[in-house]
């Protein structure tokens, strides 16, 4: 399997401080004690992670232009003390070169067309083809809550996510487009994915509802260090109602 892997570059521990917003963190860095203001890439509600004197690594910036000169890049799980990314668009980077070397079995015979493909009344992450002639439109969601061994999506109400599900089930019923949700778990300790039908059962609903009109539904884990992230390997899916999925999940393939 082709290794795909993004590097952070040097990374500063820092404990976490507080957040005023939903993109900015306050921290006091390890090394010095110095408070910054940092950039969250993540508009998740993160509870798990950012919790006063939680720790997490910032990577120093060194454009003028910024508001702010640091960047969260990782926290750590308190229980597991697994790395978790705290950047959501490292996952379109991963999928995006994955595809583009052919390194996801779940798409292998549809070959990357272009990513951010606008239809319909939005922007979907990529748009694939096949050498028939059909296309696939694939949004890409990433996942940073863990609860017993289960990846789970969202960490907080997500229209925009409910949406996406939603119109992806309307195109694939319009019969112009195959879709697909592909789910990615920054961390390394999730053996299966679920929607998180306690934070958000609209989502949940329109998930399961997606599936059941043909939208594929696949999940996958990354190999985080403090070095870099890796794409993992593929996750079993279990699209249950909440407190089923230990029941036995199984891919939807």
């Amino acid at each position: 399997m082709t290794m795909i892997a993004i590097p952070f570059g040097t990374l500063h521990k820092a404990a976490f401080l507080g957040r005023p917003n939903r993109f900015l963190l306050r921290c006091a860095l390890e090394e010095s004690g110095e408070e910054v203001e940092v950039h969250l890439a993540d508009p998740g509600r993160l509870r798990e992670l950012l919790f006063p004197g939680a720790p997490v690594w910032l990577r120093r910036s060194d454009n003028p232009r910024r508001r702010t000169q640091w960047s969260a890049v990782l926290g750590q799980d308190p229980h597991t003390k697994n790395l978790v990314s705290l950047q959501s668009v490292l996952v379109n980077d991963l999928v995006h070169r994955a595809l583009a070397q052919g390194a996801l079995d779940e798409f292998g015979q549809w070959p990357l067309l272009r990513s951010e493909y606008t239809r319909a009344s939005s922007r979907w992450d990529f748009l694939l083809g096949s050498p028939q002639g059909k296309q696939l439109l694939l949004e890409v969601k990433s996942v940073t809550l863990v609860e017993d061994q289960v990846a789970l999506f969202p960490d907080a109400v997500t229209a925009r996510g409910r949406r996406h599900v939603l119109e992806l089930a309307s195109l694939q019923q319009l019969g112009e487009f195959e879709t697909a949700v592909l789910f990615v778990a920054q961390r390394s300790d999730a053996l299966r994915f679920a929607p998180q039908e306690a934070i958000d059962p609209a989502f949940s609903e329109a998930l399961r509802f997606a599936f059941n009109q043909g939208v594929k539904v696949y999940a996958r884990s990354c190999q985080v260090s403090l070095e870099k992230i890796v794409l993992g390997h593929p996750l079993p899916v279990c699209l249950t109602k909440e407190g089923e999925y230990d029941t036995g999940c199984v891919s939807p393939d």
